[in-house]
């Protein structure tokens, strides 16, 4: 082959060699690490070790990094004199337990900066209270964590790794969620039976949303302009249209509903019901819906468009399953060697 016909092949060759393999994360709790999906594969790939207690996990295609709760007090969180890991330097390793002597409060915590493409974490950021969920903004310079025990959130400049602000919501906050070009910030408080929007402009809150009972995960429509709520208390969907702030649409789905995700063309809603051990197909356009038993304990939910698939953990068991995303019957089952899978961060590396 002439010099002309490698260029050619090569630049046909280009997009398929530009396109990343999309991995998924996921943080497994009191284990203390993350687990690394192959998406195309189904198979686990890698791990991310010296977590604490991570259940919320987040972040944002303009960022390189992942952010991660904890759910573990930082007076007990491990020393900095402790060992690293080999692949993390002397610095890096310091940097990792800076601020161990700021944390004075019984409930403070700390967040993981992950780098995944690195695979470990870069430094950690104090915060007021047990960590549940957090969100990462859509530009990669903002992250909320959402302390369901202490209360309300505390928020985090990337850049400059510090806490900017605390902002306090309604009772028992649990998740958060950021407009699509990152201008509001949407906090649902269970124990308020609302959820709670923040002008990211100011960091204040400017409206509360009126939800059904026990308003847990959420999720934002494809456009940006509706904002799904997975009640707890009552088992019900809420549909909110965030520009005139009123409620619309219910849905009602299984005992305890907790995992929510969207199809990207917006047609299908799923959720995960713990108690029920369902997970709900419900079509957007007509309201029609679907049951398939799944058992047990389904907890979080992921789709993912570009493969068909739907990945829901086991609340009661260390297990991930595939589901077919029409039929929703099992294509596969994910064996994580312990721990349970909580919220899970799907990204193209």
């Amino acid at each position: 082959m002439n010099k002309s016909g490698v260029i050619f092949t090569l630049l046909l060759l280009l997009p398929s060699l530009l396109l990343a393999a999309p991995l998924m994360y996921v943080p497994t709790g009191n284990t203390n690490n993350i687990v690394i999906i192959d998406l195309n594969t189904d198979k686990i790939v890698g791990r991310i070790d010296e977590l604490e207690n991570a259940h919320g996990l987040s972040g944002s295609p303009n960022s390189e990094y992942l952010v991660a709760g904890s759910m573990k007090p930082a007076e007990s969180s491990v020393p900095p004199s402790s060992g690293k890991p080999a692949v993390v330097s002397d610095a890096e390793h310091a940097a990792h337990h800076a601020g161990a002597d700021k944390a004075t409060s019984r409930n403070t915590s700390y967040l993981s900066i992950v780098h995944p493409k690195h695979g470990h974490v870069m430094r950690r950021i104090a915060v007021r209270g047990l960590t549940h969920h957090t969100a990462v903004s859509p530009g990669g310079r903002f992250a909320a964590a959402v302390h369901s025990g202490a209360g309300g959130i505390s928020v985090v400049d990337l850049k400059t790794s510090s806490v900017i602000k605390i902002i306090d919501t309604g009772l028992w906050p649990n998740y958060a969620v950021f407009s699509k070009d990152g201008e509001y910030l949407y906090v649902s408080n269970s124990g308020a039976n609302s959820i709670s929007e923040i002008d990211t402009a100011n960091w204040k809150v400017v409206r509360e949303l009126t939800v059904g009972k026990g308003p847990e995960h959420m999720v934002l429509g494809v456009h940006g302009q509706r904002l799904y709520s997975a009640n707890k208390g009552d088992a019900t969907v809420s549909v909110i249209d965030l520009g005139s702030g009123q409620p619309g649409q219910v849905y009602k789905v299984g005992d305890k509903p907790h995992g929510i995700d969207v199809s990207d063309d917006g047609r299908w809603l799923f959720v995960a019901s713990k108690k029920a051990g369902l997970v709900t197909k419900i079509n957007l356009v007509n309201g029609i819906s679907k049951n398939v038993e799944l058992k047990p304990a389904p907890y979080h939910l992921a789709y993912i468009n570009n493969l068909d698939k739907i990945y829901v953990s086991s609340r009661k068991a260390p297990k991930i399953w595939v589901l077919d995303p029409v039929t929703l019957a099992i294509k596969q089952t994910i064996d994580l060697p312990q721990g349970v899978a909580h919220q899970m961060v799907i990204r193209n590396e």
